[in-house]
């Protein structure tokens, strides 16, 4: 079944994701565990790209938005074939191509140069609308993290999106509820999501983010859209799928001591257990 496929795949993303980041010894758990279920269906389903055809002007693009949740892609990245693994622990190292933020210059099939939040999603927006006006019937996904929406430059993207009727657009809302700073609540409150950009002019649903099911279909419904950019809040958890990261308050970027490595490298162990004979997305 293809919800299985999709739920494998969600655990081996989560079984790189950990293994480059303890290679390194430290970085962004929290916020690239949150994404691996909505970079599982993404990749393992709608984006339907790979290695052999990343130039093709037809293929769907996606654009990490919320750059400190490159860990997560590359790990997505390797499994799709776009390098080996062993390039895939140099992760953040001299020399490496896969920086801490993910870098199109560097990095093959990264789509936009990340980081700066806020700018990932202009982009994207900028990719949606020149395929429009190209006439291609493609669609570009965005992942933009809640706390990365307190930038102004968001949601002058939306207003654009919407205005242009961006169809083709699906933004993904990474609502882990946390941010650098401790709460989105806290630091900004965010209010309802699905309100704010359903006031913009999307249409825009608040699901599960731990279900590939739920993520999936409503990639799907996103697709039957009536002329209008498609929004699709993910209720997350920072550390999303490991219990022991998800309980942390200081999850966004960890150094791990040994209390914590002893959790984490627990995580790989299960993971691996479960993924045993399963090598690709």
């Amino acid at each position: 079944m293809l919800s299985t496929k999709l739920a494998t795949a969600a655990k081996q993303i989560r079984y790189y994701t950990l293994k480059e980041l303890r290679e390194l010894g430290f970085g962004h758990f929290g916020g690239s565990l949150s994404i691996v279920e909505a970079l599982a269906v993404i990749y393992g389903k709608h984006l339907n790209i790979d290695a052999q055809w990343a130039n093709d002007p037809n293929r769907g693009y996606f654009v990490l938005s919320k750059g400190h949740g490159g860990p997560a892609l590359y790990a997505t990245l390797f499994l799709k074939g776009f390098y080996s693994e062993d390039v895939l622990y140099t992760l953040n190292q001299n020399g490496t191509t896969l920086p801490s933020h993910p870098d199109r210059n560097l990095t093959p099939g990264v789509e936009m140069t990340c980081g700066s939040l806020g700018q990932g999603i202009s982009a994207a927006t900028g990719i949606a609308y020149g395929n429009k006006l190209a006439g291609r019937n493609n669609y570009t996904y965005c992942i933009v993290g809640d706390g990365e929406l307190n930038e102004g430059q968001c949601w002058e993207a939306f207003q654009f999106a919407s205005h242009h009727k961006l169809e083709n657009l699906i933004v993904l809302i990474d609502d882990n509820k946390k941010q650098l700073d401790g709460p989105t609540k806290e630091i900004i409150d965010p209010l309802d999501f699905v309100e704010k950009l359903t006031a913009f002019g999307f249409d825009t649903v608040k699901v599960d983010g731990s279900s590939v099911d739920a993520i999936d279909k409503a990639i799907e419904n996103a697709k039957e859209n009536n002329g209008k950019p498609q929004a699709i809040v993910l209720d997350t958890i920072k550390g999303q799928g490991v219990k022991y990261i998800e309980e942390k308050a200081d999850n966004h970027h960890m150094r791990p001591n040994e209390e914590d490595w002893k959790a984490i490298n627990q995580a790989i162990e299960e993971l691996e257990k479960e993924l045993e004979g399963v090598l690709t997305v």
